[in-house]
């Protein structure tokens, strides 16, 4: 939509307004300008977040677009670039405003980059290159990045390439409101910037004001350097005589240096020469020790191995006890189970008697049967003879007997059938009979393996029963096993936290001994740093050094040194003493005046500088006779003189210097006593504060003389707290030992601990194992009682099984003999009717009784023989069935026995090789008695011939103490000569030998040493680093004066430059202001078709710095200042005022945002025409959306923003549409 309005107003521009068309040639080609802007690269600034390039012809270019499509960021843009600082000039809160934010679609931009390309080709700037690329990189991070031709620089190095150009921040090239509104503002200095641009001052002003700030760095740092040269000033003088008297000082103190390290190295020789045989002594002694240790070791060692041997022993014992006890279990179990087998084998060996028994029997009946057989045979086929020969007779008379024959084979017939029956049913008894004989055998052997399964779960019961009493027992240890191992974890845990808390309080005694060790090193530092000072006079005059050196040196006499060094202040007073005393603290006081003379006459020979002289002899002691009533004022502290402590011999020194000083607690009671007493006598405050006699009063910041006094008080309080600290140390050394005792001690009763907490960890892993194997046999004899008590269920229930087959049988048996006997009974009943029949045959058939009788009594006795022939078959048969079956339960029973005797051997077998390794290990065990025994014997020696080597160790331990206590005594003298040496002269031993002398004697040289330290006594204090501290302080004296001259110097070089600089700023500025004020003038009338227009200086004696009026008269109005126009006349004064300082100082380019927006159509006509006139020498770049300005653009960039927050560039040159319009 945007960019259809877009192009909606070109259409109408064209097509509407054909007329207003500019004149020209059209090609817009600028022939004046020799600078100008090329393209504009834009990429993720503000709603730029492409990249974006903008290229610029030498003509006019309008920038359009809707409101809020991001056309003013193009100008931001171009302002950012050339380094713009200001976010509200950005129009933005902070400087990360100006990255893309982001929108809805696209994500936020890291950095905003922004590069302008300008045409250089007549290097208007100072560079080779025909094209200058502007670059300005900005990240989220903050960090900013500035390029020129695409190498880093600084901002500085951008805004210098600008100035003066009427390009950059400060420039007029980019217009906007806000210019407008500078102009337009009421204060008249806001415009100012834009004239100094114009006039091109500014790269001036920013010298001169540079120059300015040099100037007044200048002028700080001469106040300083004059600050430090008067203090130098007070410093110089008395440095000079303290340097002077350190160095006779320091002569003196090198012979006694020389002389006591001598005397030193040479009792330090002597000290060695008797240590050396007190450690040979004490090495042999400790060899000799080392051996006994190591005897006593090995005796104790040897005791404890031959322990661990008869523990080692007596565990191989418990073991094979262990073992022993298992196998009598497996013993029992095997005899228990060969018990059983030779049970079963004698029950199977009854029953196979039994059983062949019954076979013998059978066999005899089966020979009778056969007898009977071949004789039924025999008589059988006899029967069939006859039967043969009576049948042929028979059929002779058949037909008369055929009846009687009839009924008997009827007889006969039925007779046969009852006796078959008879037959069977007794067969069938014997079978019965013979299963209740094998019942009976089966119910006695299940009654054996009752009794014995019976027995076994006795035995089972008794065992579980042991087996539970084992497995209590060892449940029991297991539990105190673990008791045991959780309290000593307990105790562990109790040890660990005293452990760590004795740990911690041993690191909190280090830490406080480390702490204290290093307060003591700096307390030793600083007290060895201030003794120096003392010893060197630091702080004292140059004089007063030369002398006290002199006098250490032993060429001055006489001089018992300076008044700071001859008295003693507390604390309290320190001020209000060095204030009173001021200079004189540096007075040396000497016996008597020639002492004095030889001091002058020294100081003047060696060019040492002034010391003033107070000769014991005639200084007279001073008195203030107001003291007593001064006594009773307020505030009143003392007489200074009754304040101090000193030698009596200087009392007269101190009453001279002192005297005559009140010290008052503070400036009011001071000056009230002052005011009383009519100012006859000095006043000094406990500040430092001074009522000087006559009125005069001196105070401030109270001046220490470099802290004489006070470092000596220094010294003496550091001292007292080295003592105190000392003794913190000591107790802190202790507190650490017994701190770190105390953790050993408890790290040693955590180890044991542990130790303890190791044995009964294997205690609990025994005990767990015994219990583990008393569950398992546990369960393996749960697993056998239940598997007998299976077993004795299943005999249980075959017993019953045999008691109802038995039963059955007994039935079976009673049911078939009365079957038989019933049988035969109804047999012989037959046979008696049949007998009966054959009688009345014969009776009624007498013709054929004979016969027939004959061969009927033939034929039953056949039928009789062949039916007894088979039931004798039939029984014998049966004899022969039973007897097989007996004989394969023999067999049976003797493959049983034969799997049992095999069973049997191969278990007594098993006993026998038990019964063997029984045996064995029962003589292993007695041989590691045996052995236990000696080995105890052997341990019991070696821990006697232990304990007499330990008190031989304990003799020769004494003998080694003693020899070290020596050697330590004698090590203790040798390191106290060294810690002498090396604290007096920080001197190691061989750098020692270096310094030593040739001394005659020790006890000459001694009495030198005493002499020596008498004469550097009698030189008082010296500074000894006053001889360098002179020099330095000389030196930096020196240094410092010559470089006030410098500074001065520079000083005045600057001023000349700043009146250079401003010079020629108020000719550049005078003139180019008229010339502004000129063009100002005819562009208004050209703009407004008439009236006049100037500038005016507020004031023109400060041209450089008052502000700017504007007074315009438009056509027909009166003459008026600018503030009272109406808002379009003095947006349009604005525009007249720009112009006429480009007509005057034309830019390069110019950026023109909206500034003819307050303009009426006529107006804006106006300002497009005539900037079309000034293009001919500037470029212009127009933000715009008034159609009077876009009608004399040549090239139009619109601005869209067809996706939400991100802006888009469309381009139409004009100047080819014209032509194409034209051509139409």
């Amino acid at each position: 939509m945007q960019s259809d309005c877009f192009f909606a107003i070109i259409i109408i521009y064209f097509y509407a307004h054909p007329a207003k068309w500019r004149q020209g040639d059209g090609s817009g080609k600028n022939e004046v300008c020799e600078l100008y802007l090329k393209a504009l690269e834009i990429q993720g600034f503000k709603s730029f977040p492409d990249k974006t390039v903008l290229t610029f012809g030498e003509d006019i270019t309008a920038i359009v677009g809707p409101n809020g499509s991001g056309k003013s960021n193009i100008s931001d843009a171009i302002r950012w670039v050339m380094g713009e600082q200001s976010t509200r000039t950005l129009r933005g809160g902070k400087m990360e405003d100006v990255i893309f934010g982001g929108t809805a679609r696209r994500k936020q931009t890291g950095y905003a980059e922004v590069s302008l390309v300008l045409d250089n080709t007549a290097h208007i700037f100072d560079m080779d290159e025909s094209e200058v690329m502007v670059t300005r990189r900005y990240y989220r991070s903050g960090e900013s990045e500035y390029y020129i031709n695409r190498r880093s620089v600084r901002l500085r190095d951008v805004n210098e390439l600008f100035m003066d150009t009427g390009l950059g921040r400060e420039g007029y090239s980019i217009i906007g409101q806000g210019r407008i509104d500078e102009i337009l503002s009421v204060k008249s200095t806001d415009r100012r910037e834009m004239f100094e641009e114009a006039a091109g001052i500014s790269r001036f002003r920013h010298r001169k004001e540079e120059a300015e700030r040099k100037l007044e760095r200048t002028d700080e740092n001469l106040l300083r350097i004059n600050d430090k040269i008067d203090e130098l000033e007070l410093q110089v003088e008395p440095l000079r005589e303290q340097s002077e008297r350190a160095k006779r000082f320091l002569i003196l103190r090198d012979e006694l240096k020389g002389l006591e390290i001598s005397v030193w190295l040479d009792t330090l020789e002597r000290l060695r020469a008797g240590s050396i045989k007190l450690e040979t002594d004490y090495k042999e002694a400790v060899r000799q020790k080392e051996a006994a240790e190591r005897a006593v070791e090995e005796c104790f060692g040897a005791a404890e191995a031959l322990s661990a041997q008869m523990r080692e022993k007596e565990v191989e014992a418990d073991r094979l006890r262990f073992a022993i006890q298992g196998r009598e279990a497996t013993v029992r179990e095997l005899e228990s189970s060969i018990a059983v087998l030779k049970s079963s084998i004698q029950h199977n060996l009854e029953n196979t008697a039994r059983i062949q028994e019954e076979l013998e029997q059978r066999e005899g009946r089966q020979d009778s049967l056969s007898g009977q057989i071949a004789e039924r045979s025999g008589r059988l086929s006899e029967i069939d003879g006859q039967l043969e020969r009576a049948r042929r007779e028979r059929e002779e008379k058949d037909a008369a007997a055929q009846e009687a024959l009839r009924s008997a084979g009827t007889l006969a017939r039925e007779l046969e059938e009852l006796r078959g029956k008879e037959s069977v049913k007794t067969a069938d008894a014997h079978q019965a009979k013979a299963l209740l004989s094998a019942l009976a055998a089966a119910a006695q052997e299940v009654l054996d393996r009752d009794e014995a399964v019976r027995q076994e779960l006795s035995r089972l019961d008794r065992r579980q029963e042991e087996a539970g009493a084992e497995s209590s027992a060892a449940e029991k240890t297991l539990r105190e096993a673990r008791d045991e191992r959780d309290a000593v974890k307990n105790v562990i845990s109790g040890y660990t936290l005293r452990l760590d808390g004795r740990k911690k309080k041993a690191e909190q005694a280090r830490e406080r001994h480390v702490r204290l060790k290093m307060d003591e090193n700096a307390l030793t530092a600083r007290i060895r740093m201030l003794t120096e000072m003392e010893k060197l006079h630091e702080g004292y005059s140059k004089a007063v050094k030369l002398v006290m050196g002199e006098v250490q040196r032993g060429t001055l006499h006489h001089i018992h040194g300076p008044v700071a060094g001859l008295l003693h202040v507390p604390d309290q007073y320190t001020v209000a003493i060095e204030t009173a005393l001021g200079g004189a603290m540096q007075n040396l006081v000497v016996d008597r005046e020639e002492d004095g003379k030889a001091v002058i006459q020294y100081l003047k020979r060696r060019d040492g500088g002034r010391a003033t002289i107070l000769p014991l002899s005639s200084i007279r002691p001073g008195e203030l006779r107001e003291a007593e009533s001064l006594s009773r004022e307020p505030g009143f502290v003392g007489v200074a003189d009754q304040l101090v402590q000193f030698d009596p011999r200087y009392r007269a020194v101190f009453s001279n210097l002192l005297g005559r000083v009140a010290v008052m607690e503070d400036l009011d009671a001071a000056i009230a006593a002052a005011r009383r007493y009519g100012y006859r006598f000095r006043i000094v405050t406990l500040d430092g504060q001074v009522l000087n006699p006559g009125g005069s009063m001196t105070g401030g910041s109270a001046s220490r003389s470099a802290g004489i006094l006070s470092r000596a008080n220094e010294l003496e309080r550091l001292n007292v707290q080295s003592s105190g600290l000392r003794e913190q140390l000591e107790q802190a050394e202790r507190a650490l030992e017994e701190t770190e005792r105390e953790a050993k001690g408890a790290a040693y009763e955590l180890e044991s601990a542990q130790a303890q907490l190791r044995e009964w960890e294997d205690a609990v892993l025994k005990a767990e194992a015994q219990v583990e194997h008393c569950r398992s046999v546990a369960a393996s004899l749960k697993e056998q009682r239940e598997n007998q008590r299976s077993e004795l269920g299943q005999l249980q229930s075959r017993t019953g099984e045999i008691e109802r087959d038995t039963q059955h049988a007994r039935d079976r048996i009673r049911e078939l003999e009365g079957e038989a006997a019933a049988l035969k009974s109804e047999a012989d009943g037959k046979a008696r009717g049949q007998s009966d029949l054959q009688t009345r045959s014969l009776t009624l058939t007498q013709e054929l009784s004979q016969l027939t009788a004959g061969l009927a009594a033939l034929e039953a006795e056949r039928e009789a023989t062949a039916r007894g022939l088979e039931e004798l078959e039939c029984l014998r048969r049966d004899l022969a069935g039973d007897q097989d079956q007996s004989r394969a339960l023999i067999g049976d029973y003797q493959e049983k026995n034969e799997g049992f005797a095999r069973e049997i051997g191969e278990k007594e077998g098993q006993l026998q090789e038990l019964a063997r390794e029984t045996q064995e290990q029962q003589g292993r065990i007695a041989e590691l008695n045996e052995e236990k025994l000696a080995l105890e014997g052997e341990r019991v020696k070696a821990t006697r011939e232990g304990q007499e080597k330990n008190r031989e160790l304990l003799a020769m331990g004494g003998e080694v103490s003693r020899l070290e206590q020596k050697k330590m005594a004698a090590a203790l003298d040798e390191k106290q000569l060294l810690d002498k040496l090396w604290e007096t002269y920080e001197l190691s031993h061989e750098a020692a030998k270096r310094q030593r002398v040739e001394i005659e004697s020790v006890p000459k040289a001694s009495r030198r040493i005493a002499e020596l330290k008498k004469g550097i006594s009698a030189l008082g204090s010296v500074n000894v680093g006053a001889i360098q501290e002179f020099q330095r302080v000389n030196e930096r004296y020196t240094y410092l004066t010559d470089q006030r001259d410098d500074v001065e110097k520079a000083k005045r070089e600057l001023e000349e430059v700043i009146g250079q600089i401003t010079g020629e700023m108020n000719t550049i500025f005078s003139r180019e202001f008229q010339s502004i004020n000129e063009s100002f003038g005819q562009t208004f009338q050209e703009l407004f078709g008439g009236g006049r227009a100037t500038l005016e200086l507020e004031d023109p004696d400060d041209i450089l710095n008052c502000g700017i009026e504007i007074k315009v008269q438009p056509p027909g109005k009166a003459l008026k200042t600018i503030t009272l126009l109406s808002g379009g006349e003095k947006a349009f004064v604005a525009i007249a005022l720009y112009f006429s300082i480009l007509k005057v100082r034309p830019t390069p380019f110019v950026v023109m945002d909206e500034i003819e927006a307050a303009l009426d159509d006529n107006n804006v006509v106006r300002f497009a025409r005539y900037m079309r006139g000034m293009s001919e020498k500037t470029q212009f770049i127009v933000i715009t959306h008034r159609r009077g300005t876009m009608e004399e653009a040549d090239v139009l960039y619109g601005v869209t923003m067809q996706e939400q927050g991100v802006s888009r560039m469309l381009t139409i040159n004009l100047n080819d549409v014209e032509k194409e319009l034209k051509l139409r």
